[in-house]
C-alpha cells in the first residue's frame, strides 16, 4: 500500500449526514488521497467540498463516484477491492435499518475483511484509522495466501 491511499468512502441514508461531517472535518488528511464513493454518498461528499473550496485547507479532491449502493456500486467497489485497487475501507452502516441490498453490504464486508483491508465502520473508527501513523506511510499489509483454497476447490469439481 503506497503512501497515498485509494479510500472507499460508503454510507448507508441514515448515516450519510455523519460520512459528509466526517468527510469536512477531516479534508485536510482526505485531501491527500484519492476518494472512491458509491453514487449518492459521493455526490454529497462533492457538494460539501465545492461549497468549502474557498477554505485554507481545501485542495482538489479526486472522487470517483460510482453505482449508488443497490443498483451495484457496493459489487463495483468489492470487485475494486478483489483487484488492489481499494486500499481502505471506511463504510457508515445503518445497523438499525434493514437494507434491501443487504446481501451486496454483506459481500462488500466479506471481501473487505478476504483482503485483509483496513475497515471502519463508524466516525470512531474512521477517527482512529485516520489518525494512526500507518495512514501517511507505505504500509505493506500481507493478504492471506488462498492458492491451496483455489485448488482444493478445483480438484472437488
Amino acid at each position: 500500500m503506497i503512501k497515498q491511499k485509494h479510500v472507499a468512502l460508503v454510507a448507508h441514508d441514515k448515516m450519510k449526514k455523519d460520512m459528509v461531517e466526517w468527510v469536512s472535518w477531516n479534508k485536510a488528511v482526505l485531501s491527500q488521497h484519492k476518494l472512491v464513493c458509491t453514487g449518492t454518498t459521493g455526490r454529497l461528499i462533492q457538494d460539501v467540498l465545492i461549497q468549502e473550496k474557498n477554505s485554507l485547507t481545501y485542495k482538489d479532491f479526486e472522487v470517483v463516484r460510482l453505482k449508488s449502493g443497490p443498483l451495484g456500486g457496493d459489487q463495483q467497489l468489492g470487485a475494486m477491492i478483489a483487484e488492489g485497487k481499494i486500499d481502505i475501507l471506511i463504510f457508515f452502516w445503518d445497523p438499525m435499518q434493514p437494507q434491501p441490498h443487504d446481501v451486496d453490504v454483506k459481500a462488500l464486508l466479506r471481501i473487505a475483511v478476504l483482503y485483509n483491508l483496513p475497515t471502519a465502520s463508524n466516525r470512531a473508527s474512521a477517527d482512529f484509522l485516520i489518525s494512526s501513523p500507518l495512514f501517511e506511510k507505505d504500509y505493506d499489509f500481507k493478504t492471506k495466501d488462498y492458492t491451496d483454497y483455489i485448488r482444493r476447490t478445483l480438484e472437488n469439481i
